[in-house]
């Protein structure tokens, strides 16, 4: 963005939390300038070794620092190196590292945390330049509101953040009133190769639908949107009946909202599926069933890669015994709960669910192990993708090689990550980005068909 003439420039001085969350966060704030306080270097330092989830995003922000630095002298980094953001690009803005651990002058918060000494230089700063906005970035609420309290301005990092309403999210479908038809004046119907195809005008509701996104009304139509222009859309027929009586390993959907999913799911042109909803909506066992079937029944892929984002998983692996499977088994145990589920009506359940683990290429991984890997004719489900980063999906959806497929799980309402929330989750962030995706679908299930307990506990606890 060009800088507007007499602007008021900007410091915003970036907490740890933030280079982790997004280690590109150096760029995002145009002609502005950005300071990195020396207690922030000294946190990515310590936190760059390990095995821990944040130790390559660390390595990278730490990289990144550097690459903009280049070989600037001391006294260019304490006044501002220009950040240079491409090759022809002119530098907007500059990058300089905070030595100063001076406090204020009238009043400074103890020194036995981290927090408060880059608040204490904060302090500092804003004494020695009266005439500037000084802003603290950071992605933990509690030291914003320390900050707050201390005088110092505070606000979030809201970069990747594309929405203001998580109600604004798309829900992959769109319910109509009575019938659809009751709202399209003109519909030309064409049938091709035993497929029912209507093509209607883009406007009113469904000038706000995406591809791959479904219609359904309370007469039993339901439609899916396989082709899109600036003036109409193409939309499948699929019959309710078939749909909803699609069975997949034994599975057969409860409502038209898992058989819709079972339909992205199925689709050997849709290779990236997300299934967002609440506990025990029927996520992972829909998506463990339609992968079996992909694998065993139809060998469409030659492998399931199942891998979580779970607090504490990356720290805790290495202590538990057993291979990299063993020591990720019981972090995945929902996909043998539903396993089970899947062969609960057979004789012998235990034998059922040790035979398809024996028989389908089912691998239990770590976030750390598929980092830098390529994954081939592979199915790739992320349970509990809602506590993961943007940067961090990004990484784990890039692994996907030819011929594979990658299915995201998560419930938006259950974030265990301190610095996540369910407009910054990498879930949400990677759904609205592959809404216009023609290979992408969405759906987000309803109910609780777990159980009548679980329904009433997710409806008033």
């Amino acid at each position: 963005m060009p800088r507007e003439p007499h602007a008021r420039q900007k410091m915003y001085v970036l907490d740890t939390n933030v280079l982790i969350h997004d280690p590109n966060a150096l760029l995002n704030f145009e002609e502005h300038d950005v300071i990195i306080p020396m207690t922030v270097l000294e946190e990515l330092d310590s936190l760059k070794s390990g095995k821990q989830a944040v130790a390559a995003d660390c390595r990278q922000a730490i990289r990144n620092i550097d690459k903009l630095l280049g070989d600037a002298s001391p006294k260019d980094i304490e006044r501002g190196v220009p950040i240079v953001r491409a090759l022809k690009a002119d530098p907007l803005g500059t990058l300089s590292i905070l030595m100063s651990t001076e406090h204020s002058s009238t009043h400074s918060l103890p020194d036995n945390l981290n927090d408060n000494k880059i608040i204490n230089t904060l302090a500092a700063l804003q004494e020695r330049y009266p005439s500037r906005d000084i802003i603290l970035v950071s992605k933990d609420i509690n030291m914003r509101l320390k900050a707050r309290g201390f005088g110092v301005e505070a606000q979030d990092y809201h970069n990747d953040q594309l929405l203001d309403d998580i109600d604004l999210l798309p829900q992959g479908y769109r319910e109509f009133a009575n019938s659809f038809w009751d709202t399209i004046e003109k519909v030309e119907t064409i049938q091709r190769e035993g497929v029912t195809e209507h093509i209607l005008k883009r406007d009113g509701e469904l000038a706000k639908m995406n591809i791959n996104e479904f219609v359904v009304d309370e007469q039993g139509f339901v439609g899916k949107i396989i082709d899109i222009s600036d003036d109409k859309i193409v939309l499948e027929d699929l019959h309710q009946d078939d749909l909803m009586n699609e069975e997949v390993w034994g599975l057969v959907p409860r409502d038209v909202y898992q058989a819709m999913a079972l339909n992205l799911l199925l689709d050997p042109d849709i290779h990236l599926v997300n299934l967002t909803g609440s506990a025990g909506s029927g996520k992972t066992i829909l998506a463990l069933a339609a992968c079996i079937e992909m694998t065993v029944a139809s060998k469409q892929y030659k492998r399931i890669i199942a891998t979580r984002s779970t607090q504490g998983l990356d720290e805790d692996i290495g202590f538990l015994p057993g291979t990299e499977a063993e020591k990720m088994e019981p972090w995945l145990g929902a996909i043998v709960d539903n396993l089970e589920a899947l062969h609960e009506d057979d004789e012998n359940m235990t034998a059922s669910v040790d035979y398809i683990l024996s028989k389908v290429p089912l691998h239990f991984k770590s976030m750390n192990y598929i980092r830098g890997r390529s994954f081939q004719h592979s199915l790739i489900i992320i349970d509990e993708s809602q506590n993961l980063t943007p940067h961090q999906i990004k990484t784990i959806v890039t692994r996907a090689g030819n011929g594979s497929k990658v299915i995201c799980l998560g419930n938006l309402a259950q974030i265990d990550t301190p610095y996540l929330s369910a407009l910054s989750s990498g879930l949400t962030y990677m759904t609205e980005r592959f809404k216009g995706f023609r290979h992408g679908g969405h759906i987000h299930l309803q109910g609780v068909p777990r159980s009548l307990l679980a329904e009433y506990a997710e409806a008033n606890l």
